[in-house]
């Protein structure tokens, strides 16, 4: 499929973390014009983007079938990345297979989809893997895959299956942000030997455009992405290796996580904020947080649940961090370059920011 020499894409998701970055790869040389989707023009990261120039903006919701299609006409191009933590997991797959059906409809010829492991399929259905966020998703993926193989005559499809953000474990307001214990960087985490499959943000918006740039070769595929699967005993020393501080990873059990983890305070609230408590889909953060977890803890060296596979990424993303040391060092460089700051202070409790829309948004925002 030949691409247009502007070809115009509709992001929904764009002012969250995945978006931003997914946008900026898009547009940083003008190949690429994107339309946002968005509930505030005004907000700090809808100007951010506005920056960036070829970016343009309708206000909306996800949930709304008029505004999805305000959002696809004259576009050539989709990526969809809706927010489970706004909405809930059963809310967020009915608008996904809307936002894929409205997509062909509207004339989109290539469409992406910004996905989760289906780690409760993944595991054989084992109850303790159930993550709500995830699990959502995984069904759709799954589902937009299916359907692809009758409609790619019309529309072209493809999924890009990150995970948590390696940005996460130096954050605020995530399940892995660390704590700083009488001078030493701790993550207190029910991780055990397992390891989580960290991406970089950065490398989201890589592999994205990588998508658009290649609809023939991506089109169904599942673009699994990870840097490595990370050992928090192993991040804690890389940590300390590139800053020169001390680091520790402290295994905890999911009792003690969600009585005094980075969680804590909300482990009885709603994983999707504008979920209803009385729908018996509704999902605690402590039961989708304890899946999330699970999956994890099951996961060590490649050889668990969750799988990735670094051959493939290596071919598409010859550049890419292969290591949590790779991308702490590359972190800290830039921080000390650009007078951020380095990682040791950007961890300190009072320099802690939140890169999860979710997080700024205090869980306030509408669908």
């Amino acid at each position: 499929m030949a691409l247009k020499e502007t070809f115009k894409i509709f992001v929904v998701g764009g002012t969250g973390a995945q978006g931003m970055p997914v946008i900026s790869s898009l547009v940083h040389d003008k190949k690429y014009y994107v339309r946002v989707l968005t509930r505030s023009q005004s907000s700090t990261r809808a100007k951010y983007l506005a920056s960036l120039g070829n970016v343009e903006f309708i206000e909306g919701t996800f949930a709304s079938e008029s505004d999805l299609r305000r959002g696809y006409q004259g576009c050539d191009g989709a990526y969809i990345n809706i927010d489970g933590f706004n909405c809930g997991e059963k809310t967020e797959m009915y608008w996904a297979i809307r936002a894929y059906e409205l997509a062909i409809e509207e004339g989109i010829k290539f469409f992406v989809y910004g996905n989760l492991d289906y780690g409760y399929k993944k595991s054989g259905y084992q109850p303790k893997f159930r993550c709500g966020h995830y699990d959502g998703k995984g069904r759709i993926a799954e589902w937009v895959l299916f359907q692809n193989q009758f409609n790619q005559h019309r529309m072209k499809a493809s999924v890009l299956t990150s995970g948590p953000y390696i940005d996460m474990a130096v954050a605020a307001g995530t399940p892995m942000t660390p704590s700083v214990e009488d001078g030493v960087v701790t993550w207190r985490a029910p991780l055990g030997s397992g390891a989580v499959p960290h991406v970089s943000l950065e490398d989201c918006g890589y592999y994205a455009r990588w998508l658009f740039d290649n609809p023939d070769r991506a089109n169904g595929l599942d673009l699994e992405v990870a840097i490595e699967h990370v050992h928090y005993k192993d991040l804690a020393l890389a940590f300390e290796d590139v800053t020169g501080h001390p680091a520790r990873f402290i295994d905890v059990d999911l009792d003690s996580y969600w009585a005094e983890g980075p969680l804590s305070m909300a482990a009885s609230m709603g994983s999707g904020y504008n979920s209803d408590p009385k729908d018996p889909a509704f999902m605690t953060m402590r039961q989708n947080f304890t899946g999330f977890w699970n999956l994890w803890r099951h996961s060590g060296h490649n050889e668990g649940i969750i799988k990735r596979d670094y051959k493939l990424l290596d071919e598409i993303h010859p550049k890419r961090a292969r290591s949590a040391e790779q991308w702490l060092r590359e972190m800290n460089d830039r921080g000390i370059k650009d007078g951020s700051g380095s990682l040791w202070e950007k961890v300190q409790p009072m320099n802690l920011r939140p890169i999860l829309k979710m997080a700024e948004d205090g869980m306030q925002g509408k669908l």
